[in-house]
């Protein structure tokens, strides 16, 4: 008895270990940052804790710098194999549908990282936007938020009247019509053009990133003026991975990279709240003036920014994300 006893603990054990053993995913990832810069550190050790914590049972390759294909394409990479996972952005697939807009760059919204965090986790953003995601063979595994953006300006930016006739770099999108009702001149035009643009004097200012990636630009070398802390945009990079491919992996994988993801984004607000308060310190010493707006100034942005979400709204998906929001937001008294 006790022979046999011995014998099914040992097939026991052994089926256990085989079944681990066959445990395996294997995924390629890619992202537009660059593995020298913050962000791509960040996406390394998110690489790192995920390898670690499965025992090796999940094995990633990272594309660095949109290595495979652009940016904007990562998305559809993943959705037809190319790729497994898209760690951009879901503001690359506003074309798509403007709904993505709602999960990539909340303007006029959240106030901080964790603001913005929660309303995905516990004011019924995920689901809204798992919804859209799996509308394209994507299933959304969470994002990572670095904080809001400061604008670049040759002159004072401390109030919405100081946006009239102020000409000044834009990406596409919702953000033009916000700032034009304001009464600005967004000239869109690519990243790589801002610094050329300012030096010549073609824009007054430039909506480029947060105040310390705009001091690696050397924007304020040329301009002396800045806000701090900003308001107007605070974009979600995600993690986003092919349906098929999330729904074959074992559920203690899913749980992993799910839960790696929320370190993931713990790990990003805290380490850009520390890197954009030093740039701060630093742009004071050196003559940059920094200004903060006040909380009416603030709400009048925000009051703008929300009128135009139901503007741009115009899919079921994005009325749902755009719902979810602003009852979140008036929960936390940001939103009337």
């Amino acid at each position: 008895m006790r022979s046999m006893t011995k014998g099914i603990i040992a097939v026991a054990a052994f089926s256990l270990m085989a079944g681990t053993a066959l445990a395996q995913t294997s995924l390629r990832i890619q992202t537009h940052y660059a593995p020298e810069t913050p962000s791509g550190k960040l996406a390394a050790q998110y690489v790192d804790d995920v390898q670690t914590m499965s025992n090796g049972e999940i094995t990633v390759e990272m594309f660095y710098s949109s290595s495979v294909v652009k940016s904007v394409e990562t998305f559809d990479a993943a959705a037809t194999g190319i790729l497994d996972c898209d760690m951009t952005g879901g503001a690359y697939q506003t074309g798509k549908n403007p709904a993505f807009q709602f999960v990539g760059d909340i303007m006029g919204g959240y106030t901080t990282p964790y603001q913005q965090l929660s309303w995905l986790y516990y004011g019924g953003g995920l689901d809204a936007a798992q919804k859209l995601y799996n509308k394209f063979d994507m299933e959304l595994i969470g994002w990572w938020v670095y904080g809001q953006e400061s604008l670049s300006s040759s002159k004072p930016i401390a109030s919405t009247d100081d946006f009239k006739d102020w000409k000044f770099r834009s990406p596409p999108g919702m953000q033009t019509k916000i700032f034009e009702k304001l009464g600005a001149k967004p000239i869109v035009m690519d990243f790589t053009e801002i610094f050329t643009a300012l030096e010549s004097g073609i824009i007054d200012g430039a909506d480029a990133s947060g105040l310390a990636n705009n001091v690696g630009l050397g924007l304020y070398d040329i301009v002396k003026h800045a806000n701090f802390p900003g308001f107007h945009s605070m974009p979600s990079d995600h993690l986003a991975c092919n349906k098929a491919v999330f729904d074959a992996m074992p559920e203690h994988h899913q749980r992993i990279m799910k839960v790696a993801m929320e370190a993931l984004a713990l790990r990003t607000a805290l380490t850009f709240e520390k890197k954009n308060a030093e740039a701060a310190a630093q742009l004071r010493e050196q003559g940059v003036t920094l200004h903060q707006w006040s909380p009416e100034e603030l709400q009048k942005f925000r009051d703008v920014a929300q009128a135009s979400w139901t503007e741009f709204a115009t899919t079921p998906e994005a009325e749902a994300l755009v719902d979810a929001h602003l009852t979140y937001l008036r929960q936390l008294g940001l939103a009337k």
